[in-house]
């Protein structure tokens, strides 16, 4: 019941400040939610100093309530199966290999080089960690976060296929990055010298093509079922259970789940809603996982701004996380860059495009959630306050700025 409880005032607080937010400051949802978050923590900490015992029992049901497991493990699956739901797979082929190529390469060469580059600024500043731990900052920091980037670039105006390729390359290197992670953190607990040459390999196959192998799999099997009925109850269910049961079978066959939600959430979200369901029933099942993203995304993002309470914060921690947020960016452009003129796919961009996708590239929930997996032998507490300075200036300088950005960087292509 504990949990119950935690998950039922962060739904109140949520819905409370959604509700001011949309009434009066109508910031984009998920940076009003995210500040609304951050405002309270500061709240209880001034509270506290007054009454020292309401903090102690804030960060006590805090520190509880394991928000690195409910994200990846519970919320995740919701996510980005109700984000790919709404994904037009025909726009989406049309971008195939820049989206393949950037959640990939993209990916790896991003936390190769952010990895790299965070290694020598903390040996700059005093402050070093081993280097395969800032390779382990460097892979969870680089995917870019789809629950972000889905919520509020739908305010931006973006061009369709620029839209479609910032979205589709989020809801792939999500998937990508989680492995890169996973990867790593086996290398760091065992030891480089303790794993054979192909074990990395046959990790990242076995989960990337697991992962979408399982989600076609569950995908097709519902669509099969959603066209033998017209009854939008139970279609609605199976859909719950596709999100739910297949993200389970995907942990338990150390499969990567959130590649399956997204092949999955593609299939039932074009396919499906084409040419297995009733207009009504299609209707249905759209708002229905509408209403899904809202909830999660308003919790996500409130859960974001109260864990400032039970991060370890120190003012070199801040500083640091702020000139690695100009690296994040540099290296970001960098990893679009690269495989684009490289392989020549910069030819089908339009003007700006490749600063456009750097600025549109929020880092969010996942990337706290990774940090806060980490043991604490691994220099956790470091991380976690660097990676939550790194996504707190992504969402809200970012995320705030991105339309102006965009208006920018047009004018001064017709230019």
């Amino acid at each position: 019941m504990e949990v119950f409880h935690i998950f039922s005032i962060i739904l109140i607080i949520s819905a409370a400040f959604a509700y001011i937010n949309q009434q009066y400051i109508k910031l984009p949802g998920a940076i009003g939610l995210l500040l609304a978050g951050l405002l309270l923590s500061l709240v209880v900490q001034a509270v506290g100093m007054v009454r020292p015992d309401v903090e102690a029992v804030v960060e006590e049901r805090l520190t509880a309530f394991d928000f690195s497991e409910f994200l990846l493990d519970f919320m995740l699956s919701f996510l980005l199966f109700a984000g790919s739901l709404h994904t037009d797979l025909e726009k989406l082929r049309e971008s195939k290999w820049p989206i393949l190529i950037f959640a990939t390469v993209g990916v790896l060469i991003s936390t190769a080089v952010t990895g790299t580059a965070f290694y020598y600024l903390l040996q700059l500043l005093g402050q070093p960690i081993d280097y395969i731990y800032c390779l382990l900052f460097g892979a969870l920091i680089s995917p870019t976060d789809p629950i972000a980037v889905l919520g509020i670039l739908k305010r931006a105006n973006l061009p369709k296929s620029l839209e479609v390729s910032i979205t589709g390359e989020s809801l792939f290197n999500d998937g990508v990055g989680v492995v890169v992670f996973i990867s790593i953190f086996e290398i760091a607990q065992r030891g480089i010298g303790n794993l054979e040459s192909s074990f990395i390999a046959e990790l990242f196959i076995k989960e990337v093509g697991g992962g979408l192998g399982l989600g076609l799999l569950i995908g097709y099997i519902a669509f099969h079922f959603m066209r033998r009925i017209d009854h939008y109850q139970t279609e609605v269910l199976m859909s719950l259970a596709v999100a739910m049961g297949g993200y389970s079978i995907a942990q338990y066959f150390h499969f990567s789940g959130p590649l399956a939600m997204v092949v999955a959430g593609l299939l039932i979200g074009n396919q499906g809603t084409k040419l297995a369901m009733s207009q009504q029933t299609a209707d249905y099942l759209t708002k229905f996982w509408e209403m899904v993203d809202e909830v999660m995304n308003a919790v996500l993002f409130v859960l974001i701004g109260l864990e400032l309470m039970v991060v370890e914060f120190k003012w070199e921690y801040a500083a640091i996380g702020l000139i690695t947020t100009g690296i994040v960016l540099m290296v970001r452009y960098v990893a679009l860059a690269v495989p684009s003129y490289t392989l020549g796919l910069h030819r089908t961009f339009a003007p700006g495009a490749l600063s456009i996708m750097t600025w549109g590239g929020l880092r969010g929930g996942i990337s706290i959630a990774l940090a806060l997996s980490l043991s604490s032998d691994m220099y956790r507490d470091e991380i976690v306050a660097i990676t939550y300075t790194v996504v707190l200036l992504s969402l809200v300088v970012q995320g705030l700025s991105i339309e102006t950005f965009i208006k920018r960087v047009g004018e001064r292509v017709k230019v």
